[in-house]
């Protein structure tokens, strides 16, 4: 499998404020301290972690929003260093952010998610089918002379997301997506994800907090103070109570409850990530 990402030991820290007179110098402090991992293509990763583990720091290298001090990042194979491949890298890597107000530019839906292959230069004969396209994947045809204002959050974000896949990129990176969203709309943007790459077979990088959405991808990276602390499966990494504790993560509902039956002396067999496993494994 080709991979579309692959960094190699990635450090990054934000710039530190100078000292005042008098006062003794901060320490940087490493956003990113050595990241190393790769994502196939058509593969669905997802990046958990606290609020400060770093997560998405590491988001916004793969868009190239920032850039590594050490190490090295290929994204669809481009080296993100070189200056001439920015705009190509950034074609190909969509990013959709957690607030999508600060994502929407446009107040006709249409023009929104026109927006993004306009500035890429596409020919405009070709934009209107990719508004069409677009929309049709993230279940909004019908909208497009609405104003976005006037939809509810989790319509938004899908809005936001059409007009990131309007762009046709091969890799889509989703930074929180649902935080700010109610429990409907976090279900309509999961759906939407889901449906990217199980029947586009976009890659997906989901960062996130959590569980449950985490158990959909086919592999889990754990971030704790700019370090991976821990990756796998999904069930592989929620059977790993140290690592989890050591994350300050709590492992998704499903697999709680194994773990308490399994204390009890009741075993049901292999650890369930979904709520649905557990249901199946309980009538078993």
């Amino acid at each position: 499998m080709q991979n579309v990402i692959e960094a190699e030991n990635l450090r990054y820290a934000y710039p530190v404020p100078e000292a005042g007179e008098g006062e003794t110098p901060k320490p940087a402090k490493f956003a990113l301290n050595g990241i190393s991992l790769t994502v196939g293509q058509g593969e669905f990763v997802a990046v958990l972690g606290h609020n400060g583990s770093g997560k998405s720091t590491f988001a916004k290298h793969i868009n190239v929003l920032l850039r590594a001090q050490e190490g090295r990042l290929l994204v669809v194979g481009l080296d993100v260093e070189n200056e001439e491949n920015l705009w190509e890298i950034r074609s190909h890597a969509g990013m959709v952010f957690q607030n999508p107000d600060n994502q929407i530019v446009s107040t006709i839906v249409e023009e929104d998610v026109a927006f993004g292959p306009e500035n890429l230069g596409v020919p405009q004969k070709e934009i209107a089918p990719r508004v069409y396209e677009a929309l049709g994947a993230v279940g909004m045809r019908g909208f497009e002379k609405r104003a976005p204002h006037m939809l509810s959050g989790g319509q938004k974000q899908r809005i936001a997301i059409a007009g990131v896949l309007a762009m046709h990129p091969d890799v889509i990176v989703f930074d929180e997506p649902t935080a700010m969203l109610d429990p409907q709309g976090r279900r309509e943007v999961m759906d939407t994800i889901r449906f990217l790459n199980k029947e586009q077979g976009k890659s997906v990088v989901l960062i996130t907090h959590y569980m449950e959405e985490a158990s959909e991808a086919d592999r889990v990276f754990i971030m704790t103070d700019g370090r991976i602390t821990d990756e796998g499966t999904p069930r592989e990494v929620f059977s790993h109570q140290d690592k989890l504790d050591e994350a300050g993560l709590l492992p998704p509902l499903a697999t709680q409850v194994y773990q308490e039956l399994k204390e009890k002396g009741m075993d049901i067999g292999q650890c369930p990530v979904t709520l649905e496993e557990l249901v199946e494994a309980l009538c078993r």
